[in-house]
């Protein structure tokens, strides 16, 4: 018979504080307990002696010393004001409980961390076989019989949980709209349409940020839930006791506080792919001033450059031939200039020989290594030579995970090859365990270079860095980025998984997202991607009408951006009802923005979040919790997006008997205001409430002031009168105000001002 191999046993068999950590050794491995705060614990499990390997999104150093701990026969027990650990000495899981005894969350009792050694890889430092696929997410480098040596150990774990009768929110931004993360299987890696953030928060009274920067697995089922690790030395993740909002406060606490971002940046966003000479980027801004459209910005998306240079970081001087001159006429009129740059710069561009010359780029394709600081000081270098110095005020850093290998599909492949071909990809190219890593290091480059370059030119006035880019990780709001959804297809399935998406991912803890206003491909193509309902596009009044509502929706994001290919994306391209309905969204953004601006104050000054799940606020009412389309607008607003057709289908098909209505449900816990016309409605009540395309549903919470401005071009035409709206008795409302550019802020040079 076979002999059998025994485990190693997980019984905890010593425990010592060395000074404010609680160090629990066992056989199979070492759990270290370090409080953050009073209320955050940061557990770390190793097999062997801690990596000591960087962790670059957590940056706080802080310790907490106000803690205690005891033992018993079956338990060790940490103390602290705002949440007490247990762990059970015979396996080691861990669990927490509030100070009054109600438990919030639990490892799984038997094996809750599993570890398995492996061997990683990266590419031999030889010529390799790649293949390159024209895709519309550009080119893709794919390897064809990777030549491969080791680089050293790292593990497999998987570490198991017990969820309860509770709803969980965040990990970053999938595909699919939800609500409760409950129930389902994710892979959570970089993608397109894709963003991984390891975060996580409950209804129950708490967040978990794992420490990790590799691929990952979350599924959860009747047995329980885990995380599937790709490659990590040790399991480390912060617990962060409170709810979601102090979760996500918890969250900021530890990987920095979210830039604010510049004032223009929350008024209206123009963008298209593409325009293509600067006569046409003047043209477009110039047509929206005399129809009286508020723009604040324009944005050059890809191919500036010359023929045959992609991501090279210069203009094709034939089509853009004084870009400063160009800048300048925006300028003049109040508008931003946003560029699109990449992180790949095809073989033979200059760009791409200085960092061949200097081994700054990944292996077996042309996109730059940010994981080293020379190659992120090279690349914002090269931008300061050219967009930077021409006075281009913002970023677009396009394609931030320049590996997605299902782009070079015909069909869409199973979530699990897509994730597996990833793994493949970017493992080879990164470093196993930083595969998820990329564009928090491509970030941090724009960010620091960007920052560099002000403080060497004092005399120059300062711009906040505002960078759009399509993916994240952990601290990435510590740079003044802004992600989006990517590239999706047009259809109202795609639109309705935008609300939920979207909340996803600020429930992770970064504050800012947005998305393509009607999706980015409108009709269908080849490719599984080119997916859109819309053929006709513009011609088609059933895309006009999605394209409408997906506006008004649009209006009450952080940023509120139109992008897209396969028709014009300029308001005046609309005709009739539709234009109407377009320009009074387009104004009320510019009206509400002495509201919208406070509120990203409050994120800043007070770690909040600017859209968000209802059950955030109101997570005692369990009819909030699986709710998706309708969610919260900084502190006083609950906006109900109309996500189905009441007019046209597709192919300018009238709908017939269509009610212009929506059911709105109102959380328990205060009364609402119809925004538009004052109606007041009880909470934990719903009601059928009128929809017609120039409406969006928009409610006010009781006890609230909503300040306003008249509308205007852009936020730097906008005049100083505050009008005050107010929603029952006893209102008030602090208001925030800065210089809206430049960093003074961060000296104290902001107002608060309580409006009652």
């Amino acid at each position: 018979m076979l002999p059998v191999i025994k485990p190693k046993s997980r019984e905890i068999l010593q425990v010592e504080r060395r000074e404010d950590v609680l160090v629990l050794r066992a056989d199979y491995g070492t759990l270290y307990l370090e409080p953050k705060s009073e209320s955050i614990v940061h557990v770390t499990y190793a097999p062997e002696e801690v990596s000591g390997k960087e962790r670059p999104g957590v940056i706080c150093k802080e310790t907490f010393g106000e803690w205690s701990y005891r033992e018993t026969e079956k338990r060790i027990l940490m103390i602290l004001p705002r949440v007490t650990v247990s762990v059970k000495r015979k396996s080691g899981a861990v669990s927490f409980f509030t100070p009054e005894g109600k438990l919030l969350f639990a490892e799984r009792n038997s094996e809750p961390k599993e570890f398995e050694q492996f061997e990683t890889y990266r590419l031999a430092d030889v010529e390799q076989k790649t293949r390159i696929v024209e895709t519309a997410d550009g080119k893709k480098e794919i390897l064809e019989d990777p030549l491969k040596i080791p680089t050293g150990p790292s593990y497999h774990i998987r570490w198991h949980f017990m969820p309860a009768n509770e709803a969980l929110y965040g990990l970053g931004q999938q595909e699919k709209g939800f609500g409760s993360l409950r129930g389902r299987t994710l892979y959570i890696h970089q993608a397109n349409r894709k963003i991984a953030i390891p975060m996580f928060v409950s209804t129950a009274g708490y967040g978990v940020l794992v420490d990790t920067y590799c691929p990952f697995i979350f599924h959860d089922d009747k047995d329980g839930a885990y995380l599937y690790l790709e490659a990590d030395r040790e399991l480390t993740y912060y617990f962060i006791a409170g709810t979601m909002n102090e979760a996500v406060a918890g969250y900021r606490f530890l990987t920095g506080k979210a830039a604010m971002l510049p004032k223009w940046a929350y008024g209206y966003v123009q963008s298209m792919e593409r325009y293509e000479n600067q006569d046409e980027i003047v043209e477009t801004a110039q047509k929206s001033r005399e129809l009286g459209i508020g723009m604040d910005c324009i944005v050059q998306d890809w191919f500036t450059w010359p023929d045959g240079e992609w991501g090279q970081k210069s203009y094709d001087e034939s089509r853009y031939p004084d870009p400063v001159s160009m800048i300048d006429k925006l300028h003049a009129q109040h508008v931003h200039y946003m560029i699109s740059i990449w992180p790949t710069m095809a073989g033979g561009t200059p760009d791409n020989a200085e960092f061949a010359a200097k081994g700054l780029l990944l292996p077996a394709c042309t996109a730059y290594d940010p994981f080293k600081k020379e190659a992120r000081d090279l690349y914002f270098d090269q931008l300061k030579r050219t967009h930077y110095s021409y006075g281009t005020d913002a970023w677009w850093c396009d394609s931030s995970e320049p590996f997605t290998p299902e782009w070079s599909r015909l069909m869409r492949m199973e979530e699990s090859e897509n994730y597996r071909e990833f793994c493949t990809e970017a493992g080879l190219r990164m470093s196993y365990e930083y595969a998820n890593a990329f564009p928090l290091y491509h970030a941090m480059g724009i960010y620091e270079g960007q920052r560099g370059a002000m403080q060497e030119h004092p005399e120059v006035p300062e711009k906040r860095v505002c960078n759009l880019t399509r993916s994240a990780y952990t601290g990435q709001q510590r740079y003044g980025t802004i992600m989006w959804s990517g590239d999706t297809s047009a259809s109202w399935e795609t639109y309705r998984d935008q609300v939920a998406i979207g909340l996803h991912f600020c429930a992770s803890g970064l504050p800012y997202w947005t998305m393509d206003i009607g999706a980015f491909f409108v009709k269908r193509g080849l490719n599984w991607y080119w997916d859109g309902d819309y053929d006709e596009a513009l011609d088609d009044n059933g895309y006009c009408e999605l394209y409408t509502r997906w506006f008004q929706y649009a209006a009450f994001l952080p940023m509120f951006r139109a992008h897209g290919t396969d028709c014009r994306r300029e308001i005046w391209n609309f005709k009739g009802e539709f234009y109407d309905a377009l320009m009074k969204a387009n104004r009320l953004r510019y009206q509400l923005m002495p509201y919208i601006y406070s509120e990203a104050g409050r994120v800043w000054l007070q770690d909040r979040s600017m859209i968000r799940f209802l059950a955030f606020d109101f997570a005692e009412d369990p009819q909030t919790w699986e709710i998706t389309d309708q969610f919260l607008f900084g502190e006083s607003m609950m906006v109900c997006p109309v996500i189905r057709p009441m007019y046209f289908d597709k192919d300018n098909k009238t709908l017939c008997n269509v009610a212009k209505t929506r059911e709105v449900y109102f959380p328990k816990g205060c009364d609402w205001f119809d925004f538009e016309t004052g109606q007041k409605y009880e909470g934990g009540t719903t009601a059928t409430v009128d929809a017609p395309l120039p409406r969006i549903p928009v409610f006010v919470k009781d006890g609230s002031i909503i300040p306003m401005r008249a509308d205007a071009l852009s936020t730097e035409e906008q005049t100083d009168a505050i009008i005050c709206r107010r929603f029952g008795e006893n209102a008030s409302y602090e208001m925030y105000d800065d210089a809206g550019d430049g960093y003074a802020y961060e000296n104290g040079e902001y107002t608060l001002k309580v409006i009652e």
